[in-house]
């Protein structure tokens, strides 16, 4: 068979400004990366690649060249073998782990699937180079829908590491490629939405310090899209950061802030969430009066949901099932465990199935609150009946532990 050079990679090595040891260097990274362990590539190896000799690379090095040049082996001049030859939609498997360290395991271990993850939900999709149109933003939108409906249904788990290498993408788009101010606030927008599913799947992690940093980001990039409803969107998770963190005065004082704004304020999703945060902010300071009174906002905010038109894909969880759930938690935080526990049960009624972790959360809440008043049985039947198994949430699992662990403590020994 006559060989045939590779012109595309030819012509995308002169559109980089790669080298062939370059582009093995840049390889190399990419891998290492993906994989924990930084890849083997030589300038010999891309200039077969480019001559035709090897028509097609091994997976490892379709995933890295993929995500370089944001676009599939084929796009790149790549020619399958055959059936057997089609990438794989997954990284290789993560090296040895280290003993001692902790972060590293976690960081490597995950990352495999992490790639599958990013590749399944098509993120490596968005240019880097070249013209960015108001297009170009729809399939960005649409993208981070897929990352929020993913969040919804699984928990964070590597969405931590999936969100923070978009972020990276698309701040590689704002200085690599040509945009109106439209497009560029836009930009901005998504960014800031991505910080904060960012710190929403740190916060499953159970990495606290980092989804505050991830939070303020977030922050930032909403103010440079001077999109109130982004703004928004951040000051509340940061307000919710503060009250993980215990400084419940602050928390409601963010809340507040947030709250006066006016276009926050007439979007009635926003409007309630911010609400039913204030009233559990408000219950952590004993604060009932004031507790009751934002509880009260929530349900009159959401009243006209139905005629505000879609949601935005990281406000598609707030329904009257989460509302109620939130509710919960103020009445859980003020001591209230039967009306806690009455809002809770509505909550799981609500929540349609497709919410898993939410489900999930509110379940072992449940638990939780049979446990506050001595229904060890209930507890037990509740915590059997909870559907986990599929999650990805370190915060949720933790829960759950000490809930299994006080019913374990509870059995009458023999």
């Amino acid at each position: 068979m006559t060989r045939q050079r590779n012109a595309t990679l030819e012509a995308l090595l002169f559109e980089y400004d790669f080298s062939h040891s370059g582009l093995a260097d840049k390889v190399n990274d990419v891998v290492g990366e993906l994989t924990g362990a930084r890849g083997r590539c030589t300038d010999r190896q891309v200039r077969r690649w480019a001559s035709g000799e090897f028509r097609w690379p091994c997976t490892t090095y379709l995933l890295a060249l993929e995500r370089i040049f944001g676009r599939p082996p084929e796009a790149i001049g790549f020619v399958p073998r055959g059936k057997h030859s089609a990438v794989r939609r997954s990284a290789p498997t993560a090296p040895q782990e280290r003993g001692g360290d902790d972060m590293y395991r976690r960081t490597f271990v995950t990352a495999p699937v992490a790639v599958t993850v990013a590749l399944a939900l098509g993120l490596d999709d968005t240019p880097v180079r070249g013209r960015l149109a108001m297009s170009d933003l729809d399939r960005i939108d649409r993208s981070i829908g897929r990352l929020d409906a993913h969040f919804f249904a699984v928990g964070g788990g590597p969405l931590l590491s999936v969100c923070t290498a978009y972020v990276e993408r698309l701040r590689d788009a704002l200085d690599g490629c040509v945009y109106g101010e439209r497009v560029e606030r836009r930009l901005h927008g998504a960014i800031s939405g991505l910080y904060a599913s960012a710190g929403w799947a740190a916060h499953d992690s159970g990495e606290p310090r980092q989804a505050g940093l991830l939070h303020t980001a977030s922050l930032q990039s909403a103010l440079l899209a001077a999109d109130a409803s982004a703004v928004a969107r951040a000051w509340s998770n940061l307000g919710l950061q503060a009250r993980l963190e215990g400084r419940h005065r602050e928390a409601v004082q963010i809340t507040r802030a947030a709250l006066d704004v006016r276009r926050v304020r007439q979007d009635p999703r926003i409007a309630a969430l911010l609400h039913a945060r204030l009233a559990i902010g408000r219950a952590r300071t004993a604060d009932r009066a004031g507790a009751a009174r934002s509880l009260l906002a929530a349900e009159q905010a959401y009243d006209p949901v139905d005629a505000a038109g879609p949601a935005p894909s990281w406000l598609t969880f707030l329904s009257a099932g989460e509302l109620s759930g939130l509710a919960a938690i103020a009445h859980q935080a003020l001591g209230h465990y039967r009306p806690a526990q009455a809002a809770t049960v509505q909550a799981l009624a609500l929540l349609p199935p497709a919410m898993r972790r939410s489900r999930a959360y509110y379940g072992v809440q449940l638990a939780e609150l049979h446990l506050a008043q001595g229904e060890h049985e209930q507890a037990a039947h509740t915590v059997a009946a909870l559907q986990h198994a599929s999650l990805d949430s370190r915060r949720i699992a933790g829960r759950l532990a000490a809930v299994q662990r006080t019913l374990t403590l509870q059995e009458p020994r023999p």
